[in-house]
Order: C-alpha cells, then structure tokens, then sequence
C-alpha cells in the first residue's frame, strides 16, 4: 500500500519570529498613527484656520494655509465691548464654584448611600441611577421656571445651585463604588472611639476618598467649561458671559466673516482645559482604575 507524502509543520526560528512581530510592530503602529490623525483632523484644521484670513477659513479646506495672518487674534479678543479675559474669569468662579459644590454634596450623599442604613436607601440610590439617564433637556424648563419666579436669572446662582443639592447622579455612584471598597472595620474602629456619622465621613472616609475627588474635579471643571446649553439659557448679560457664550457671539450668521475670529478664540479658550488636563491627567487615570469603572 502507497502512502502519500507526509506533512511536516515548519520549524519557524527565532531571527523570523522576530522579523514577523516587528513587522506586526509597524502596522499596528501606522494604524494608529493614521487613526490619531484622523481623530485630530478638526482640531488640526481649526488651529490651522485660526491663522487664516476670515474670507478663506471657509472657502478654502486645506491644512496648509496660503496665507497667515494674527489679525483674527486680535478681532476676536474683545467681544461685546469688553475683552475676552472677562469671559475667562466668569468661566473659571462658575467652574471652581460646580466643584466646590460636587465635591461637598456629591460625596455627602454617597457616603450616606454606601454606609448609613435608612429606610428605602436602595430605592433612593436606585432613583439617583436612573436620573444618570435624564436628560438636562426634560428639566430645563421646569427649572428656568422656578429660578425665573425666584429672580435668579442672569446670576450664576441657577447653575452653581443645583451642584450643591447633589443633582450630578455620575459623580455620587462614582463615589458609592469607591466608598463599597474602603474597609468597614475603619468605620467600626472609628465608632468605637466614640466617633458619629458625621466624624467618621470627615476623618476616616473624606481623606481616603481622594481618587474620586479628584476625578470629580477633572470632570466638573471640563463639563462646566465645556458647558453651552445652560449657560445661554440662564446668562443673558454680557458682562457675566461665560467663554462658549463668548464664543457664539463672535460668529456672524449671515456671512462668514466670524470664522477666523472663532476659530482664534477657541483655539485660547483650549488653552487652560488642556493644561487643566495636561496635569491632572495620572490622577484621572488613577481615579478611574479605582472606583469601580476600571
């Protein structure tokens, strides 16, 4: 009986094996690279622009600019009358006042939640999961209403209120999922020593709780920056006009002579969130690998 010829599997050596993960190394590598860039391409294309002429930023795509010029820096840094560092100053009182606000309610009310028994603790947090999915658009109204009755519009008071009654229902589970992973026995050895609710938040969990605040912070200040929607609604003065209110105004809607000066100051306003983010960025890492999201 013939037998046909027998398959023998390739001994593969090491000087290959070498070449096909490096060769791996570099496609995986370019991949990247070219998905970076594509991922960058607007805020590459707003920064090119924000040396453009105005009458060009829109008729003409291209990333390398034909012509430059530092006349939209210069357009666009007083707005409404008055210069743009106003609206960087409001911007920064509203920011430090929402994490003031988030860090003192937020950990407060997850605190409560993860370690003190009440009756319908778990419909409460299960209430403060489902108001995660709440859109700030289905209580916007109701809330201009009540703050408008109250003559409150047009101050930072309806904006900075609401953080200091625990309504961010993110940061609270943040804090309920880091708190579930602190020891009980550091409580129980605080309620020993004679040590309320109160002193056991303010010296056994508040310092260990440092992670999560500080996420908090990062978030609070990069969402309130960021934030357009309340702003324009309850901020109609422009002397307390944030820098993306700033920012609307300069775009002309009938033409598109506000481009470059847009452009320009939003390529500014980046400035300090970047920074902001730039330094705190191994702290958010950090937070999140340690409350539960990791």
């Amino acid at each position: 009986m013939e037998l046909g010829p027998s398959t023998t599997s390739r001994v593969i050596g090491p000087g290959e094996a070498r070449r096909s993960g490096r060769r791996n190394s570099i496609i995986r590598h370019a991949a990247l690279i070219i998905f970076g860039l594509f991922m960058l391409y607007p805020l590459i294309w707003m920064a090119v622009s924000a040396f453009k002429p105005s009458h060009l930023v829109l008729t003409d795509p291209s990333i390398i600019p034909t012509e430059l010029t530092l006349e939209n820096f210069r357009n666009g840094w007083h707005v409404a009358g008055l210069p743009f560092w106003v609206f960087f100053g409001n911007s920064l009182i509203l920011a430090i006042s929402c994490i003031v606000g988030n860090l003192f309610a937020c950990s407060l009310t997850a605190y409560a939640l993860a370690r003190l028994n009440f009756r319908a603790r778990k419909w409460y947090f299960a209430i403060v999961l489902v108001s995660v999915m709440l859109p700030i658009h289905a209580v916007i109204i109701p809330q201009y209403i009540v703050f408008s009755q109250l003559d409150l519009v047009n101050t930072f008071i309806p904006l900075v209120l609401p953080k200091f009654l625990a309504t961010d229902a993110f940061f609270i589970f943040l804090m309920v999922q880091f708190i579930r992973g602190i020891p009980k026995e550091l409580d129980q050895a605080a309620v020993v020593d004679g040590a309320g609710p109160f002193r056991v938040f303010w010296y056994v969990i508040f310092p260990l709780m440092r992670p999560a605040l500080v996420t908090t912070t990062i978030f609070t200040f990069i969402w309130t920056w960021n934030d357009f929607f309340g702003q324009l609604i309850y901020l109609t003065d422009s002397g307390i006009w944030t820098v993306p209110i700033a920012l609307n105004a300069l775009l002309d809607s009938e033409s598109n002579q506000g481009a470059g000066t847009l452009m320009a100051m939003s390529v500014v306003s980046l400035i300090p969130i970047l920074l902001f983010f730039a330094f705190a960025q191994k702290y958010l890492i950090r937070g999140i690998s340690t409350t539960g999201l990791k």
